[in-house]
C-alpha cells in the first residue's frame, strides 16, 4: 500500500491515480478514501492526477489514541502534499474534510494550492458554539457519540438514512449502504467518536479569511446533516469571489446520489 508517516509516528495511507495537475480529496466522516473513487476515476481518466487519502484514525491508515483535532488533520495534509511534492493542487474536501482543506491553507498558505472546493462542508461553522446560534444544537453531537459507544454499527446503519436522504425520496443501492457500512466499521472507535467533537466545536469564520484562491461551493438544499443555510451559504459569502453551486433536492451524501453532476462539475471547475 502507498503510504506516509507523519511527524508525529502516524502512518497515513493514500491512493494516486492519474496524472496531470493534481487534485487532492479530503473525505467525510465516517468514511474514508473510498467515497472518492468515482470522482478520482472519472478526473484521472480525463487527465488529471487523483489523490485521496484515509484520515489518521480511518480506513487504512494508524489508528493513534490522539490527535484527532483539525491543526493535526491539516499538518497530515501538508505532510502528504510535502511527501507527494505536488503544486498547483486543488484541495477538495467534503463535509467534515471541508475543515481539513480550510484549516490547512490558514496554517501552511496557499503557495501550493491552485483552487479548493467545499463539497457540503460543515464550513464555516457546524455547531451552537461561539455566540453561534444558527448552528446545530450541541445536544445532536451528544447523541451521536452516545449512539456510536452503545452500538456503533447499527447507528451508522441508522445514519445512512439521512445522510443519503432516503426518507426524503432518494433511491441508494444496497450495495452502496452495505459499502458505505463497510468503510464507517474499519475506522477506529475512538478517532470516530472523537472527530464528532472536532467537527462540531471547531469554528473556521477566522480560517475563511485566509482563503484567497478560486472557491467552489456546493451544498445539497435538502442536507439533514450538515444544514445549507448555516453553513454553505455562509460559506460562499465570506469567502471572497467563491461560486455557489446548490444541488436542488440533494441530499449530504450527494457524491452518491448526485455524482455524474458533482463529476462534471468538479471538472469544469478545474478546466475553468
Amino acid at each position: 500500500m502507498s503510504t506516509f508517516v507523519t511527524a508525529d509516528g502516524t502512518e497515513i495511507y493514500y491512493k494516486d491515480w492519474g496524472t496531470g495537475k493534481p487534485v487532492l480529496f479530503s473525505h467525510g466522516w465516517p468514511l474514508d478514501a473510498d467515497m472518492w473513487e468515482y470522482q478520482m476515476h472519472f478526473l484521472a481518466s480525463r487527465g488529471y492526477r487523483a489523490i485521496a487519502f484515509d484520515r489518521r484514525g480511518f480506513g487504512r491508515s494508524s489508528q493513534p489514541w490522539e490527535g484527532y483535532d483539525y491543526d493535526t488533520f491539516a499538518d497530515d495534509i501538508a505532510g502528504l502534499i510535502e511527501h507527494l511534492q505536488l503544486s498547483e493542487v486543488t484541495l477538495v474536501g467534503f463535509s467534515m474534510g471541508g475543515g481539513d482543506v480550510t484549516r490547512y491553507i490558514a496554517r501552511h498558505g496557499h503557495a501550493r494550492v491552485a483552487k479548493l472546493a467545499l463539497l457540503g462542508a460543515v464550513t464555516p461553522i457546524f455547531g451552537q458554539i461561539n455566540g453561534y446560534g444558527a448552528g446545530v444544537p450541541m445536544e445532536v453531537f451528544s447523541g451521536i457519540r452516545d449512539g456510536l459507544l452503545k452500538d456503533r454499527a447499527q447507528f451508522i446503519a441508522d445514519f445512512a438514512t439521512p445522510f443519503y436522504g432516503i426518507n426524503q425520496g432518494q433511491v441508494v443501492s444496497e450495495g452502496a449502504l452495505t459499502q458505505t457500512l463497510n468503510v464507517a466499521l474499519l475506522a477506529s472507535l475512538k478517532g470516530t467518536v472523537d472527530c464528532v467533537t472536532a467537527f462540531s466545536e471547531t469554528d473556521f469564520r477566522p480560517d475563511m479569511a485566509k482563503i484567497n484562491v478560486p472557491t467552489l461551493v456546493i451544498h445539497g438544499d435538502a442536507d439533514q446533516i450538515v444544514p445549507f443555510e448555516t453553513t454553505g451559504k455562509l460559506a460562499a459569502e465570506l469567502i471572497e469571489g467563491a461560486q455557489l453551486k446548490v444541488y436542488p433536492g440533494a441530499p449530504h451524501g450527494f457524491a452518491v446520489t448526485h455524482g455524474e453532476q458533482l463529476n462534471q462539475d468538479l471538472l469544469a471547475f478545474l478546466a475553468g
